[in-house]
Parts: C-alpha cells; sequence; structure tokens
C-alpha cells in the first residue's frame, strides 16, 4: 500500500514537472494567430472570384430559371383550368410538368456540381497564396508557431497576422 502512495506522489511530480517544463517552452516560442475566414472574406480576389463564376454559370442559371417558371405555370394552368379540361388533356398536361421537373432537377443537380467544383477549384489557389503569405510572414517576424484563430480560445490582438496577410495577398495578381 505505501509503494502505491509512494508511485502516485512520483508520478504526480513528474507530471507536474512536465506541466511546468512545457509552459516554460511555450513561453519561449513567438506564435502568431490567423483567421482563415476573415481573410477569405476582406480579399478583393474572392470577391472577383465569384463575379467570375456568376458570369461562368449565367447561361445554365437562365435555363434553369426558365424551367422553374415553365413548371409553375403548367401547374397553375392545371390548377386554373383544370375543371374545364378533358381527362386526356390534364394527363398530358401532367406529364408536362413531371417531365419538366425532371429536366429541372437533372439539369439543377449537374449545375450545382460544376459550380462547386469550379468554386473549389478556385478557392484551392486563393488558399495556397494565403499559405505562401502566412509562410512568408512567419518567417519574416520570426514566428516560431502559428495557429488557426479557430483553434484558439484567447489570444491577444496583436498576436494576430491576419491583415498583414489579407495585405499581402491583396497585392498579389
Amino acid at each position: 500500500m505505501l509503494k502505491k502512495v509512494i508511485k502516485t506522489m512520483v508520478m504526480g511530480v513528474a507530471a507536474t514537472g512536465m506541466l511546468l517544463a512545457s509552459s516554460v517552452m511555450a513561453a519561449d516560442q513567438k506564435i502568431a494567430v490567423v483567421n482563415f475566414q476573415e481573410i477569405m472574406q476582406k480579399l478583393p480576389q474572392t470577391a472577383a472570384l465569384m463575379q467570375r463564376l456568376e458570369v461562368e454559370f449565367k447561361d445554365d442559371k437562365v435555363i434553369i430559371t426558365q424551367l422553374e417558371k415553365d413548371i409553375k405555370y403548367y401547374q397553375e394552368k392545371l390548377k386554373r383550368d383544370g375543371s374545364l379540361m378533358s381527362v386526356k388533356e390534364k394527363e398530358e398536361l401532367d406529364i408536362k410538368v413531371q417531365s419538366l421537373y425532371q429536366e429541372y432537377q437533372v439539369k439543377g443537380k449537374a449545375l450545382q456540381q460544376k459550380a462547386t467544383a469550379r468554386q473549389n477549384e478556385e478557392t484551392n489557389k486563393i488558399i495556397a497564396l494565403v499559405r505562401q503569405a502566412v509562410d512568408s510572414i512567419a518567417l519574416k517576424k520570426d514566428y516560431d508557431l502559428v495557429l488557426s484563430q479557430q483553434a484558439v480560445i484567447y489570444s491577444k490582438p496583436e498576436d494576430s497576422i491576419t491583415e498583414l496577410v489579407v495585405e499581402r495577398v491583396s497585392k498579389l495578381k
């Protein structure tokens, strides 16, 4: 029993020593914090990307919007004029609406997938520029560690290099 108590005390002292040593080592490190979400929102490249994608997929969006209008028109026509239509006319209109809806779903899904793929591709290029800027600033300012703001509970405002990154990346391209 006495051995257990001594062993527990020795482990406690060792753990305390490691904690103290790690806090002393952390005190010697120069640490910066960066907010990637804020950077992406402030970069002119992000706004330009959104505009390019809007133009790139404009024609596809027009087709999707027209399909939505057509579906709505035929549904309203069926509701409005259904009591005056023959059974065959109602069935034909139902089939037309179903066909348009299927086309709408297929084209809408394809557009969503293409747009998402292109956005990811272009966003990855911007992220690469951001990472280069972070690395460059960290080297220039002699930071030992750069953490994402989302991973940090608290940091002093002067530890943030977010604005420096925004400035550096904004000057590119």
